[in-house]
């Protein structure tokens, strides 16, 4: 996990420092100043109520912390001056048009890891938690990188929710230290393991099989994600598009590497990395 974030603050100041070291800091290194500090903004935010969610603690007071946040996002769209300290949130806001559902729907999405522990979802339960925590976020960047709305929304819906597969697929062992496992119980099944329990899953002979639909998944949304990227013009889609080619990537290496125990967490090479923000981000 990239630095923690001071959840009672967005300031810009511990926004951009936050990301350093994330995958997605080149993505966001990119980008013009103004939409750059936006992004920085956006990505303060969420990394705060993710580190709500992901603390361990009683839980009615994380939720409580959630619902605190959520009264303070409704505050900025009020102009209510009760939160001075996301001035520059704020301004992200206004001047890009964020819209408030998305993030309310990021600190739903936050909800739903706070409230239980999530464990075999059904594939419903499982897209509804990529739109909260990835694809709503989709939506707010894609309005700041300038692509046209209509683009935006469905772009924001396939790559979102090819991030996020992919982030479940490299994280299955932290998850699982966490109590957790995304794995959706349909693909559990059809690998014949019967099993929610996160350490008896992940030990078990069939665990690539059971990953196996999740990465067709994510590969499917990568594709579409691409075909709408090829439609918008090319300086407004090089952050998603380094992004996706990074995560692509990491896809693939895991798919090589394979599932079974013991797993070696994939990383970008610093090399790779340069070489695609060489074609991404300055042709």
């Amino acid at each position: 996990m990239t630095q923690a974030i001071d959840s009672t603050t967005t300031t810009a100041p511990s926004a951009e420092p936050a990301a350093q070291g994330s995958s997605f800091y080149a993505a966001l290194r990119i980008l013009p100043a103004e939409q750059r500090e936006a992004m920085f903004q956006v990505y303060a935010f969420c990394r705060a109520v993710d580190d709500i969610a992901d603390r361990t603690g009683p839980r009615p007071e994380r939720l409580a912390e959630l619902a605190q946040w959520r009264l303070k996002v409704a505050d900025l769209y009020h102009r209510r001056d009760t939160v001075p300290a996301m001035g520059g949130l704020t301004a992200a806001i206004r001047r890009f048009d964020l819209e408030q559902p998305d993030f309310d729907a990021i600190i739903d999405g936050m909800v739903m890891d706070a409230q239980a522990d999530i464990r075999g979802p059904d594939w419903a339960q499982l897209d509804l938690y990529c739109d909260r925590v990835a694809s709503a976020v989709g939506r707010l960047s894609v309005k700041i990188f300038g692509v046209p709305a209509e683009h935006g929304r469905a772009l924001a819906h396939e790559l979102g929710r090819a991030l996020q597969l992919t982030n479940i697929l490299r994280d299955l062992d932290e998850d699982a230290a966490m109590g957790r496992l995304y794995l959706p119980r349909e693909a559990l099944a059809g690998a014949g393991i019967d099993s929610t329990e996160p350490d008896m899953v992940l030990r078990h002979a069939q665990i690539t099989q059971a990953c196996q639909p999740v990465v067709a998944r994510a590969r499917e949304h990568f594709e579409r994600a691409g075909a709408i990227m090829d439609q918008c013009q090319r300086a407004v889609v090089r952050s998603p598009r380094l992004m996706a080619t990074v995560y692509r990537g990491i896809l693939d290496q895991m798919v090589k590497q394979g599932f079974a125990p013991p797993r070696k967490r994939v990383r970008v090479a610093k090399s790779r990395l340069l070489l695609t923000i060489l074609r991404h981000g300055l042709f």
